[in-house]
């Protein structure tokens, strides 16, 4: 029996892990479940999956959670250390999906314990890909993609022939927006944004998958896991989400991963790796699709692509004041502070007006993102006044 900790277990992939987890219950035992704030929804989970400890990074709901699991024998508690705590307890498969920078001190804690890593959390390693590859190395903990993209690269690349690689390319929806002008998207409200025409995700990846953010990011993610620079990282726009990722080979061959757009499928193999299990997950008819397509992405109306790429070039605290300006930013537009052709141009002004020093500590990883934040925060208090 495996014993399991999900980091995140509220959000949309943590409860699809559990999900899994719950179709073989003989199979693990779940040490932990973390979330940020909805401890009834947390409770809840923790009581069906026997967990042993059931943790809320916001005090304020340590009450209810409390409360709720009153009697259970369940562990509650609460607060950032309590998060750091339940993630250092030395599961042998830890799920990190806390969304955004604030996932980063729990996601190394985990690493260090030296085991299985499935990670979802793709901003903690574009905020501080070199000090998480540090501690993987260091502690021996295994790195497993969950992102649909980076695990159709990680099968693809099964075979360990890494050194034949010679590019690899991530497939992008193109979101809701991919066939609206400029015009159409200055126009674009929330709501609109958030209706993905494939996949069912949480409200900031949903935005950040209708600005290109979302494969932006998926860009610096793949260079750290990969070792690969930018120029061998390329985007294809394939609306049917059929192919997640392909690695081009020198000899000419190209290897692609295909699946239904469910991230069940990924988080499964990243669940029974090296081993498979099986899932509900709808099977690929291709005779019933009938065609796939592709095309270019556009980094005239998608910017957010050429802003990673210059993140990822310039390195250093670049990709984290990207990853902070973004996270800010899109807050704003979901508040209807700012427009959507705002979260670029918002994310391209900080870029270019906060110094990015070397950051070799996750001190200065946090410091960076705090000041990235604050200027941001400013920037759309000027926009939403204008």
């Amino acid at each position: 029996m495996r014993t399991i900790t999900v980091l995140g277990s509220t959000g949309s992939v943590g409860t699809q892990t559990l999900d899994l987890l719950a179709a073989t219950p003989e199979r693990y035992a779940v040490h932990a479940l973390v979330a940020n704030r909805n401890a009834e929804r947390l409770a809840a989970q923790a009581r069906a999956a026997r967990a042993a400890r059931a943790v809320v990074a916001d005090e304020t709901a340590w009450p209810v959670l409390r409360d709720a699991l009153a009697g259970t024998g369940i562990e509650a508690a609460a607060g950032p250390q309590a998060v750091i705590e339940a993630a250092s307890m030395g599961a042998d498969w830890t799920m990190a999906a806390i969304t955004g920078a604030v996932g980063l001190a729990a996601t190394l804690a985990a690493i260090r314990g030296g085991r299985a890593i499935a990670f979802a959390n793709k901003e903690a390693l574009v905020c501080a890909g070199d000090l998480m590859l540090a501690a993987v190395r260091q502690s021996g903990a295994t790195l497993l993609p969950v992102d649909s993209e980076h695990n159709a690269i990680f099968q693809a690349m099964a075979d360990g022939n890494r050194g034949a690689v010679e590019r690899i390319t991530l497939t992008a929806s193109g979101g809701p927006f991919r066939t609206l002008s400029l015009e159409e998207m200055a126009r674009a409200r929330p709501e609109a944004a958030l209706r993905h025409p494939v996949w069912s995700m949480g409200a900031k990846i949903s935005i950040d998958s209708a600005t290109m953010m979302n494969k932006g990011l998926e860009i610096i993610e793949a260079a750290r896991l990969f070792a690969l620079p930018s120029e061998a990282i390329a985007v294809l726009v394939h609306p049917q989400s059929v192919i997640h990722g392909m690695v081009h080979y020198r000899d000419g061959s190209v290897l692609a991963q295909l699946g239904s757009p469910d991230m069940r499928i990924p988080i499964a193999h990243a669940l029974a790796w090296p081993e498979r299990v099986a899932t509900q997950s709808p099977r690929l008819d291709l005779a019933q699709l009938g065609g796939l397509t592709f095309e270019p992405p556009d980094e005239t109306r998608f910017p957010a692509l050429r802003l990673a790429r210059a993140a990822l070039e310039a390195g250093g605290g670049a990709p984290c004041v990207l990853n902070a300006a973004n996270e800010v930013a899109v807050a704003a537009f979901l508040e209807r502070r700012i427009g959507f052709l705002d979260i670029a141009a918002t994310v391209d002004h900080v870029l270019q007006e906060t110094a990015v020093p070397p950051v070799t500590t996750v001190e200065a990883v946090l410091a960076l993102d705090a000041e990235s934040r604050a200027a941001t925060a400013r920037i759309c208090a000027a926009r939403a006044a204008a």
